[in-house]
């Protein structure tokens, strides 16, 4: 591969909720592809901030320390701990793992997201209203958003209703469209189950509308290719502006609540009210930014070159219940703000239904069946799941995740292509050649091809990476497995060697620059089965433009060793 210039990359991934465990349709959405890219661009020699972090603000958190009977804080000061050990265990390594609400970093979220606030008021995209909002007698207290559920009133892009009788107040996890809580049908108080009454209150609303024009131009030029930028995938932009198509509305920006970051206005209304979740959550990706270059480098003003230098490139993965936010609402408070980079890249993941051994196919869902990750990691390694969930990333449409299949995937694909021909070149040159590279020999056309193809599907791999085609470059991983086990069986070693010692020598020179080629190439997906292979091979990191260099003739090699687990067919019922 040729050499490439050095580019500068902000990648970030959803703030998951605080206030509940991490399951495999989180990870399939948003964290795995996320970590896939920011390992492959690491590898090839790109800058890379990855940043992440807990949702700590906002009334998911309220309520479910309500439910659990305790302090907020405490609440999602435990389960930002345990989604850190989860995305830890599961080879998910940010640069940044922060929190909106956490010790260590509400100071900065809160002092930069009062400057958006204030900064966007000052330019006039704010407009105070004194609305009808809804209103919990029981409880004496306005409920926003997901203090109300109700039944959509929206209309699917096929013209039929929606009518999914689970809506919250802020968006519809059915159809994806936002959702004004006063026209929920039949809407019902989340805290007491009763009916809510409409009262009078004081908001700031954003003007969203402002920025209708300016959105739909960005948004269409995303459609296709520009220098060095892949297009942004089709089912983005068409959810996008298809919300454009009918204007963006004025969303109130602020909320009746205790827990959040305070609105920052000399103003008697503003008193006791609180930022909208979602108008600090994306904000969180600067502030944890900030937090983090102020511990490395001493000045958290050093956040800017990742966010508003023009070198750099900010992309974003979400799940596509986030699509709403991060391709229309935080670019228009960019755009409102005036002084943060557009992202580069919205990359969006449709849900992932899951199907358990001998069960149908159902939504994933806190309430409902999941596959918990604290659960799997019990009893399974990371790796598996990350090669299956890339596997049938649900990247265009909504998949699912079948615990049968997990197992049939993990036997038929990652143990007997992958593992199976590692396994079977290392085990044979630790037997027959003192656990060194051969000597190349006379290579013939059938090596020199493979040696081709193995530069051909390095490429392809990278092509997909770039164009953020997670599913199509682990194919190409794999294609080149299942294409080394034909090369191997078509030289037959185990003959060779009583025939023809060097000839055989040379065949396991080419399956061990293949198995070096293959640790590289699959290092951003299975990072862990990766760095047993350097183990073996004793190769200390894989280089993305060294895939092609060979190990020289002489090198030692490690002990030889399992790479992959076969599982049993009972185990998919431990899922």
């Amino acid at each position: 591969m040729s050499s490439l210039s050095r580019r500068r990359f902000l990648i970030t991934a959803g703030l998951p909720y605080s206030n509940g465990r991490l399951h495999v349709g989180h990870v399939a959405g948003a964290y795995l592809p996320a970590d896939t890219f920011a390992r492959y661009l690491r590898a090839r020699g790109d800058e890379v901030l990855f940043v992440c972090g807990s949702d700590d603000n906002g009334v998911a958190s309220l309520i479910s320390a309500r439910k659990e009977g305790r302090s907020v804080q405490e609440l999602t000061a435990e389960y930002n701990q345990r989604q850190r050990s989860d995305f830890e265990r599961l080879g998910i390594r940010f640069d940044v793992y922060g929190g909106t609400h956490q010790p260590e970093y509400v100071e900065m979220h809160e002092k930069i997201s009062q400057e958006f606030f204030r900064v966007i008021h000052e330019h006039g995209h704010f407009v105070k209203r004194t609305t009808e909002q809804l209103y919990d007698v029981e409880a004496q207290q306005f409920l926003p958003d997901r203090f109300v559920k109700g039944t959509c009133y929206h209309t699917r892009e096929n013209g039929s209703p929606c009518g999914y009788d689970g809506a919250y107040g802020d968006q519809c996890e059915s159809c994806g469209n936002a959702i004004d809580p006063m026209l929920l049908v039949e809407p019902q108080s989340t805290i007491t189950g009763s009916r809510p009454e409409s009262r009078s209150t004081t908001h700031w609303y954003m003007k969203l509308g402002d920025f209708d024009q300016p959105l739909r131009e960005w948004l269409t030029s995303n459609r296709t290719a520009g220098p060095d930028r892949p297009a942004w995938r089709d089912t983005v932009l068409n959810f996008a502006l298809g919300q454009l198509q009918e204007g963006l509305p004025e969303r109130p920006m602020t909320r009746d609540l205790d827990w959040g970051v305070p609105v920052p206005l000399d103003d008697p209304d503003a008193e006791g009210k609180v930022l909208y979740v979602w108008f600090d959550a994306p904000i969180g990706y600067v502030s944890f930014t900030a937090t983090h270059c102020q511990r490395e480098t001493g000045d958290w003003k050093n956040y800017e070159r990742w966010w508003k230098d023009e070198d750099s490139r900010v992309v974003h993965f979400i799940g596509e219940d986030n699509t709403v936010f991060h391709a229309l609402t935080w670019p228009a408070m960019i755009l409102a703000e005036g002084s943060h980079r557009l992202p580069s890249q919205v990359v969006s993941n449709a849900f992932l239904n899951i199907k358990l051994a001998g069960g149908d196919e159902t939504k994933i869902g806190k309430t409902k069946v999941a596959i918990w990750i604290e659960d799997y990691l019990k009893h399974f390694d990371a790796d598996p799941l990350r090669y299956y969930l890339t596997a049938i990333a649900p990247e265009t449409r909504r998949t699912a995740f079948d615990a049968d299949d997990f197992v049939a995937r993990n036997n038929g694909e990652l143990l007997n292509a992958l593992g199976n021909f590692i396994n079977r070149t290392l085990t044979f040159t630790e037997k027959y050649f003192e656990g060194s590279v051969p000597e190349p020999g006379d290579r013939t056309e059938v090596d020199l091809e493979h040696l081709n193809r193995i530069g051909a599907h390095a490429e392809r791999v990278t092509e997909q990476l770039e164009a953020f085609h997670f599913k199509a470059a682990l194919e190409e991983v794999m294609a080149l497995a299942r294409a080394s086990n034909g090369y191997l069986d078509t030289k037959q070693p185990w003959k060779q060697r009583k025939e023809d010692m060097a000839a055989c020598g040379t065949t396991l020179n080419i399956c061990l620059q293949t198995v070096k080629a293959l640790a590289t190439l699959m290092a951003p997906f299975l990072p862990a089965m990766s760095e047993k292979c350097g183990e073996m091979l004793k190769v200390q990191g894989f280089p993305w433009l060294e895939v092609g260099v060979e190990l020289p003739p002489g090198h030692e090699l490690g002990e030889s060793g399992i790479l992959v687990r076969k599982l049993e067919a009972d185990e998919a019922g431990r899922l």
